[in-house]
């Protein structure tokens, strides 16, 4: 599993970005992936996961209703839009990767890409 992440940026308060995750090593076809985030000075903390075989999801408090994570099964990609997005969103966005099912427990996940950074001007 080899995961590349890309789309982050800088961008205004109450703005949008879609962040995508590929994974150029296999397929993602009995994996679950999730988004995690990582503020400065901060721990690494959940964001939002789905499961590839069923496309089930699950999200954070802080973003449920503001961020959707999808998947492109044809792509090998997963995506996390990210839309209202606030101050406190800023963040370096990872996607990590697990066999089976989701969790939100970071230390599940053994595959991770190198992260991109997010920032949200107030």
């Amino acid at each position: 599993v080899h995961l590349v992440e890309s789309g982050g940026g800088l961008v205004q308060a109450g703005g949008s970005l879609k962040l995508s995750c590929v994974d150029s090593g296999r397929t993602f076809s009995s994996l679950a992936m999730g988004w995690f985030r990582q503020a400065s000075g901060k721990e690494r903390e959940f964001v939002a996961a789905i499961n590839w075989s069923n496309g089930i999801t699950r999200y954070a408090d802080s973003v449920k209703g503001r961020f959707s994570i999808s998947r492109d099964t044809g792509k090998n990609t997963v995506y996390l839009q990210m839309d209202s997005l606030k101050h406190e969103d800023t963040a370096v966005y990872y996607c990590a990767a697990r066999t089976l099912v989701f969790t939100q427990n970071r230390g599940d996940y053994p595959y991770w890409g190198q992260g991109t950074q997010v920032t949200v001007s107030p």
